[in-house]
């Protein structure tokens, strides 16, 4: 339980009052607290027996239950009789590895509750509880204010993972028309970039709608001061798929380009290769009708014969190489 339990706090006017070790009771305790007390509880990866034992008094739906331990969660809003249910996906960035892991978060909120369910490793809150702690009038208004900081922060992070692998694809398209840089592994660099814009885009793409809904007002357990704020997150994360689909696009570009480059490059190469044999072959020609045994060949008894034979080879094969290389076939 005590793993679980990240951290437990009861807020009045925006200031922390109290830090009980155990979240049974801090509901009762926050209403004590007077108006505009409110408890905010950072669970990770409780099992279904301990989100309701902890969540009991809070009357958080089954099934929002379920959603919230099962995780695997489009990111959603739903609305129960007693609470608000946001699921939520983290991403996080390594550019050391060019690689985008991702987590969840849920938000369980209610009229003097917040509740973070967070599993996987990518998450901001410790930083964002701290941030909000120093910021009294903003956190004096409640769950509300909570869940806009919870958003806001996943978005920009959505924001500076979708930053990383546009520096990542400038890198990339850079080597794509680099001189002589036609390889195998750009393409499987392209597909580990295809792959990455999946994650995010399972992240932000079905976020928008959610978020769209909460600007809109009219949620249970959402304060009007809040909608503008939210309304600006919409905006971030319409923007942010805006680019992640331009992204997309461009890597796209980028495989047709490289694919064009192998292809040209082929045909080069067997420009090369037809322009050789065509050297190799007029010799052997040459030397093939002197090889047949025919008695009525009168170079054959000639001193001559044999020099002008190979002379001919040779200025035949200077001839070709010329013509070749002007038209850059060698």
């Amino acid at each position: 339980m005590a793993r679980m339990i990240v951290h437990c706090a009861i807020y009045r006017d925006g200031r922390p009052v109290a830090t009980p070790a155990d979240p049974a009771g801090s509901l009762a305790a926050a209403r004590k607290a007077g108006p505009g007390g409110f408890v905010w509880i950072g669970l990770f990866e409780p099992t279904t027996e301990e989100l309701d034992r902890v969540g009991g008094e809070f009357g958080l739906h089954p099934l929002a239950v379920e959603d919230a331990v099962g995780a695997h969660q489009r990111p959603k809003v739903e609305v129960y009789q007693d609470s608000l249910f946001v699921a939520l996906k983290t991403l996080g960035y390594h550019p050391g590895g060019h690689a985008v892991t991702s987590g969840e978060m849920m938000l369980f909120v209610g009229e003097d509750f917040v509740m973070t369910v967070r599993h996987g490793a990518d998450s901001p809150l410790g930083d964002l509880r701290a941030r909000l702690e120093q910021q009294p009038e903003v956190l004096r208004f409640g769950p509300s204010a909570v869940l806009h900081s919870v958003c806001d922060t996943l978005v920009d992070g959505y924001v500076d993972v979708a930053v990383g692998i546009q520096a990542d694809l400038d890198e990339l398209e850079a080597d794509v028309f680099a001189p002589g840089r036609v390889g195998r592994d750009i393409a499987s660099r392209i597909y580990g970039y295809k792959r990455q814009l999946v994650t995010v885009r399972r992240a932000t793409g079905p976020l928008l709608d959610p978020m769209l809904r909460l600007e809109r007002g009219g949620v249970p357990y959402v304060r009007a001061e809040a909608l503008p704020y939210l309304r600006d997150v919409a905006d971030h994360l319409a923007r942010t798929n805006d680019l992640v689909e331009g992204m997309d696009r461009l890597l796209s570009d980028i495989l047709a380009a490289n694919l064009a480059q192998v292809s040209v490059q082929q045909n080069n190469d067997m420009r090369k290769i037809s322009a050789w044999a065509a050297l190799a072959a007029v010799p052997t020609m040459i030397a093939g009708v002197y090889g047949m045994n025919f008695e009525h060949m009168p170079e054959l008894r000639q001193a001559w014969g044999y020099p002008a034979a190979v002379g001919l080879m040779v200025l035949v094969c200077v001839l070709l190489h010329r013509v070749f290389k002007r038209h850059d076939w060698l």
